[in-house]
């Protein structure tokens, strides 16, 4: 048997996904947040998502527990860039190294096409290696890197901006 499948959203992830982005929150830079929003901010968010079609991907052990979660979504609010999508990708802490982000990424891109996405960026802060090399593996192409724009954990941190045409 697998060590994790993919599965669309559920509602009753948002406790499980509210856990996952915690942890980046207190203990990363993935993510430029400084507080860890709760479930009911969380679940509006992918509340908007799921009304829109926007894809939802959830990896979860063979047993339910959520190990991950993706997804793709407007880059901006402007109608022009409606064919763009920015994505996002976050594995749980002790599932790290097992090919779920590599998994959960194929199955977005795919999603994205399928949905008419025509273009997908990754914002990317500078110091996330692991990000960067995944999203390399999956054929974006480095297009910007901006610096000192979030200052978090008391330091400025660079961003890098990828991009791949669905």
């Amino acid at each position: 048997m697998s060590e994790f499948s993919l599965r669309p959203f559920q509602w009753a992830d948002i406790p499980a996904i509210t856990a996952i982005y915690k942890h980046y929150v207190e203990h990363s830079v993935a993510t430029f947040d400084l507080e860890a929003p709760g479930e009911a901010v969380l679940g509006e968010k992918f509340g908007h998502m799921l009304a829109a079609g926007h894809p939802i991907v959830m990896a979860q052990k063979p047993d339910g527990a959520l190990l991950g979660y993706a997804y793709a979504s407007v880059y901006r609010p402007r109608p022009a860039y409606r064919f763009t999508c920015e994505n996002s990708v976050y594995c749980a802490p002790d599932a790290m190294g097992r090919g779920l982000g590599t998994a959960m990424m194929d199955e977005i891109i795919r999603q994205s096409r399928d949905f008419g996405f025509k273009q997908m960026v990754a914002v990317i802060t500078a110091e996330g290696s692991g990000s960067i090399r995944l999203h390399e593996k999956l054929g974006f192409r480095h297009i910007g890197r901006h610096e000192a724009l979030g200052f978090k954990f008391d330091r400025w941190l660079d961003i890098v901006h990828m991009q791949l045409a669905l």
